[in-house]
């Protein structure tokens, strides 16, 4: 017996919006929506997909009434593929994200970030092509 990663849930003031920052981000499209909630993704899940084998997760976002209040305790690390680090930063601010400090480590080399709603996510390096 085992389980698959199929989905990552995350709570939000407005599925519709952060949905749309994160397919932008990650190239994902809307795979599902039905009231308060808003399913991304880079593929259109089956049945028969998941069970062969783990697939790439989807992003479910759904709507709560509650803010949120701390830091993530699990959050995303996106690296880009074809730009600089510096460059996705830019273009992440572009589309609504922030900088944020999460504490000590000001030596770090990657880049903490929030969402448009505040969740916690990390730009940590770029996997494009160096020349």
């Amino acid at each position: 017996m085992t389980s698959r990663f199929t989905e990552l849930a995350v709570d939000c003031h407005n599925p519709e919006r952060l949905a749309a920052f994160w397919c932008e981000v990650l190239d994902f499209k809307v795979i599902d929506r039905s009231e308060g909630k808003v399913e991304i993704g880079s593929w259109v899940p089956t049945v028969e997909d998941v069970r062969a084998r783990q697939m790439p997760a989807t992003l479910l976002f759904i709507q709560v009434p509650e803010g949120k209040t701390v830091k993530n305790r699990l959050h995303l690390d996106v690296s880009p593929i074809d730009a600089s680090t510096e460059n996705e930063v830019t273009r992440l601010l572009g589309l609504g994200a922030t900088k944020t400090d999460v504490g000590p480590g000001s030596d770090r080399n990657w880049v903490v970030m929030a969402d448009p709603e505040g969740n916690e996510f990390c730009v940590p390096r770029t996997l494009a092509p160096q020349n």
